[in-house]
């Protein structure tokens, strides 16, 4: 593959835009004169006035034939077979000409799809022709080896006139069926000649099997199905960053925790603070929320109950720190009970000060902290 790669680009784009656009028409055509003269609008009378005139045999040789208990095969030029072939073929061809229009527009249409695709059409137009060309033979007195003579002859022959106008429609679907076929071989050997390297297109195909190459070999180290490859040494280097990781605060085993009874102290329960009304229903003491001690106290923050701040009474702020208001705001407060005004990063700070103040005992057997709520 190195040395073998398919071209992607077509080398006379501007033909290919030409052949485009000059397709449609002639598919259009073909389709309407075919569907005209499907079933069979004018072949029999084509028939039969070349018969009169000694070019071929007519309907009364098949008749004949029959009579004499000879049946011949009807010509295939003048069979229904004809007609119907270049109708469904016609249909066939619009199809896929719609297909090949939306691929060009989208720039997927590669000449490898081309030759795939024009291939099959060149044969079954070159079909076509050759059952529009077949012979008469079936009359020994009147053989035609060649063509039908609407194709061979002038229409002016024939003194009915419309006669000649169905000879002139049968003559325009020879000629409309010989320009697809030439449509089909130019397109054909484009992409022929397109899908042939040039010089630049295969030094483009050696830069990128080199790109290629060098990326697999970046990731030689891994595997699709995911298993290890790495050695000792790198699973050891792997193994210590993990440790390097930060760890989930609490113990290994967060089952285990300081409890009062004891007086152990097995480690710390990795639990969120909890709020009153959680403190409540653990039947926590009253007293827990009544009082702060000096130890929860956040320095240099001011410390006001929310509730006030939200009814607008603030309360007086006292010299030097003395008598502080609490962060627990009064009793009763419009109907309701203010908890406490604590933040989330207060929260943790506070938790972390009352372990190294001593209360890390206390607050593990009760295992809650503080929050805010209302309580009527």
């Amino acid at each position: 593959m190195g040395r073998f790669f398919i071209p992607r680009e077509w080398r006379l784009a501007r033909y290919v835009w030409f052949l485009i656009l000059f397709e449609f028409p002639f598919t259009v055509a073909n389709l309407a004169l075919f569907g005209i003269a499907s079933p069979n609008l004018y072949r029999t009378i084509l028939w039969n006035e070349g018969g009169k005139m000694g070019f071929n045999s007519d309907t009364s040789t098949i008749v004949y034939a029959y009579a004499n208990y000879k049946p011949v095969k009807t010509p295939l030029v003048w069979s229904g077979f004809n007609t119907q072939y270049h109708l469904v073929i016609g249909v066939v061809c619009m199809f896929f000409y719609l297909i090949k229009v939306t691929m060009w527009l989208l720039h997927v249409f590669l000449p490898i799809f081309s030759v795939l695709l024009h291939i099959p059409l060149l044969a079954i137009w070159a079909y076509g022709i050759h059952i529009q060309t077949s012979p008469d033979t079936i009359d020994p007195k009147r053989i035609n080896n060649g063509a039908p003579w609407y194709i061979t002859k002038n229409c002016n022959i024939v003194e009915d006139a419309t006669v000649q106008k169905y000879c002139m429609q049968a003559k325009s679907s020879f000629a409309v069926s010989c320009i697809m076929l030439s449509i089909y071989a130019l397109f054909l050997a484009l992409s022929l000649y397109s899908l042939y390297p040039t010089a630049p297109a295969r030094d483009a195909h050696r830069t990128r099997q080199a790109e290629k190459a060098a990326e697999k070999e970046k990731w030689n180290d891994y595997t699709p199905d995911g298993t290890n490859e790495m050695t000792a040494e790198q699973q050891w280097q792997h193994m210590w960053e993990l440790q390097q990781l930060p760890r989930t605060p609490g113990t290994a085993n967060p089952m285990t925790f300081s409890t009062a009874n004891t007086n152990t102290n097995t480690g710390k329960m990795p639990v969120t603070p909890r709020t009153r009304a959680f403190g409540d229903l653990e039947g926590a003491p009253a007293s827990h929320y009544q009082q702060q001690p000096a130890a929860y106290q956040h320095p240099g923050v001011p410390a006001p109950s929310w509730v006030q701040h939200a009814h607008g009474q603030m309360a007086p702020a006292a010299p030097n720190g003395a008598g502080a208001p609490s962060w627990y705001g009064p009793r009763e407060e419009h109907g309701f009970q203010a908890l406490q005004q604590v933040s989330p990063v207060q929260e943790r700070e506070e938790y972390h000060s009352q372990v190294h103040a001593g209360y890390g005992e206390q607050l593990g057997s009760e295992g809650k902290g503080k929050g805010v709520g209302f309580a009527h």
